[in-house]
């Protein structure tokens, strides 16, 4: 479990209510329903109206790595491929077979087939970016859809406020009610604004992070794979591969 995201959603919001306990105001002050139903639910409404289902359903389901996040360590990256590179050289090629078919990731059992099978190491690199590069807009786009909720959610937020204005407008016949009336209204602006930059922003670029990652570890996989067709020693590849580390 990726903690740092625990903590940080922990700090944002701590932050924020102990602000407001600081300059007087009360859990109270903050709670408002409408004002939550109006930010929340038009947020919400705006996002599935621009996006495709099939889209909304993987960000629904990627929302799990901001605390699991599916990655793996480039050093692990690199120990597996000087694995692969040492029994290679001492079996060939066809000694690969038998790690291919117990490879527990797609995308590495994919090069060590066609490793196996024979494939020209253009051909290799070809098939195998084309699954990187696909897999990183996949990602990117589910980092969108956060993105866009960050975006809608001040708006609407100033739409609740503005709604909640016009109600207090009705009222000035008790000007007892105008003051918290009018702080009521601006409690859909807080909720808006906290939810975009404390929440729907820091996902999205917590997904580009992750989406970047994953992909620069696959770029190391391919790397190694072609080494290992082009006959490299261990060593070298070793050299090679560590230059992603930096």
């Amino acid at each position: 479990m990726d903690l740092l995201s625990l903590l940080g959603i922990i700090l944002a919001f701590a932050a924020l209510l102990g602000g407001n306990f600081l300059e007087g105001g009360t859990l109270a002050t903050l709670v408002n329903g409408p004002a939550g139903l109006i930010v929340v639910g038009g947020t919400v409404a705006a996002t599935v109206l621009q996006t495709s289902w099939p889209l909304l359903w993987r960000a629904i389901k990627r929302i799990r790595w901001i605390f699991y996040p599916p990655v793996n360590a480039l050093e692990d990256g690199i120990d597996k491929v000087i694995g692969w590179s040492t029994r290679s050289r001492k079996q060939g090629l066809l000694g690969l077979e038998g790690l291919a078919e117990s490879e527990p990731e797609r995308f590495a059992r994919k090069g060590l087939q066609l490793l196996v099978d024979g494939s020209e190491p253009g051909t290799i690199r070809s098939i195998l970016e084309v699954d990187t590069d696909s897999r990183e807009q996949s990602d990117l786009e589910v980092a969108g859809v956060y993105e866009s909720m960050g975006g809608y959610a001040p708006t609407i937020g100033i739409i609740g406020a503005v709604m909640g204005l016009i109600q207090v407008m009705t009222n000035l016949a008790e000007p007892e009610t105008l003051g918290s009336g009018i702080a009521t209204a601006f409690v859909a602006t807080i909720y808006g604004v906290a939810l975009a930059n404390l929440l729907f922003f820091p996902i999205a670029n917590k997904l580009k992070a992750i989406a970047r990652y994953r992909t620069r570890y696959e770029e190391l996989i391919i790397d190694g794979i072609i080494a290992i067709a082009d006959g490299e020693n261990p060593r070298s590849i070793e050299l090679r591969l560590r230059g992603f580390l930096s």
